[in-house]
């Protein structure tokens, strides 16, 4: 493809009606799907404690969601363009919550692998299936925009997550909070399965696709003879990790390195995801600006990937080195603000780069790729926070990662 252009049709009240739900409940998942998986870095301090568990143990235990995460996509986007979204996401919300809930009952550090690495396996479907609904739902020079709401929860729940989830810990105790949001989430994996509908059963008049061709092994083994597919995996990495170790390690740096209170930290570690969801929103609305300006599918999802990649790694390397709290967290938000404006673009061009029933499956390779290389964050700084007492080193290597990842969007990808 080398253009983006719009079918032209006016949504019908219906397609407007099931647009609606499947936003609401994408951003609705969503959020519980990143409460869930910050629930483990804002207990680490009392759960360490608790279990007598070492740094280098607690980046073993944050790894191992996220390195199941990703070898999790690989059936699991060939899984969702046979099944549809509405089965297979439906499943993994009732999965993962179960996981979450058996968290709170862990009484051992091998308990608490078992319910992370579960944990994994059930929130792998979520952000490849919610690819596949608004590539279904959405005509293509409107994705952008949706894409960024459904993202949006990605940076709402970090944001909300360390004084929400600190509250409600030094409230009822971090067991109990394991338990109630394994037990939200069931309640929430039943609604998807009661009130989202794939493309292929609805019939609204819209003038879109409504039948769904799954693709076969074959197929999917084709992808990989493809130098964009291999852009998109080595790519994403730099995205990811530097998520993944703002979202496993930033209430515990705030403690370590800065030297603020538990309390204190919960509400400091929101201000840089609240930037972040900024870049998100500011990224969609990029995207369909550029989209109904005919600039090419390439530039138009290059130019948020490339620009956010290389302002998160200026603003990390900021981060590692200034001696000042204040301008700590203001680079750090700024980092966040740029990794998430880049997260879009990704998802973005997972959504157009590919026809529409390869869409899951292309967004669960972004998904493995990004998480394989993530889930070496968590351990990583671990272990260089153990045997360095700092996390300069730590956010120097994710500033480089990032301007890597620049140069693999930049230069790798073809439309």
């Amino acid at each position: 493809m080398s253009n983006l252009r719009s079918t032209d049709v006016r949504p019908t009240p219906g397609l407007r009606h099931f647009q609606t739900v499947t936003l609401i409940l994408l951003v609705v998942a969503g959020l519980l799907n990143n409460l869930d998986r910050s629930a483990l870095s804002i207990a680490n301090p009392l759960v360490s404690h608790d279990l007598q568990i070492t740094p280098s143990q607690m980046g073993l235990l944050l790894s191992a969601f996220s390195l199941v995460y990703a070898l999790s996509q690989l059936p699991v986007g060939l899984a969702l363009d046979r099944l549809g979204a509405r089965l297979v996401l439906g499943c993994g919300l009732i999965v993962w919550s179960l996981a979450q809930a058996f968290c709170g009952l862990a009484n051992s550090f091998s308990q608490m692998l078992i319910g992370r690495a579960v944990l994994g396996v059930g929130e792998a479907p979520h952000y490849p299936a919610s690819a596949k609904a608004v590539s279904e739902w959405f005509d293509k020079d409107r994705r952008g925009g949706a894409t960024g709401v459904f993202l949006l929860a990605g940076t709402v729940a970090p944001a909300i997550a360390p004084p929400l989830l600190t509250n409600l810990m030094l409230a009822i105790g971090w067991r109990e909070m394991f338990i109630l949001l394994g037990a939200t989430g069931v309640l929430v994996g039943i609604a998807w399965l009661r009130l989202y509908r794939n493309r292929d059963t609805v019939d609204v008049q819209a003038g879109m696709p409504s039948r769904r061709t799954g693709i076969s092994l074959r197929e999917w083994a084709g992808l990989f003879r493809h130098l964009n597919t291999w852009a998109m995996i080595f790519g994403s990495a730099g995205v990811i990790y530097t998520i993944w170790l703002y979202m496993s390690w930033l209430p515990v740096y705030l403690q370590m390195e800065r030297k603020v209170s538990i309390v204190s930290a919960g509400w400091m570690a929101a201000v840089p995801y609240l930037l972040g969801m900024l870049g998100q929103i500011a990224a969609g609305l990029l995207l369909d600006a550029l989209a109904r300006r005919n600039v090419s599918l390439s530039l138009s999802r290059k130019i948020p990937i490339c620009g956010g990649l290389v302002g998160a790694g200026v603003a990390t390397l900021i981060a590692a080195y200034t001696p000042s709290l204040t301008v700590a967290l203001c680079a750090i938000s700024m980092s966040m603000f740029f990794i998430y404006f880049a997260n879009v673009g990704t998802w973005a061009l997972a959504g157009v780069m590919v026809e529409s029933r390869y869409v899951a499956t292309m967004g669960s390779l972004l998904t493995f790729g990004g998480y394989l290389g993530g889930s070496a964050a968590p351990v990583v700084t671990g272990l260089l926070v153990e045997q360095t007492a700092s996390f300069a080193l730590a956010l120097a290597i994710s500033a480089s990662l990032a301007f890597l990842s620049a140069l693999i969007y930049a230069f790798c990808i073809r439309l």
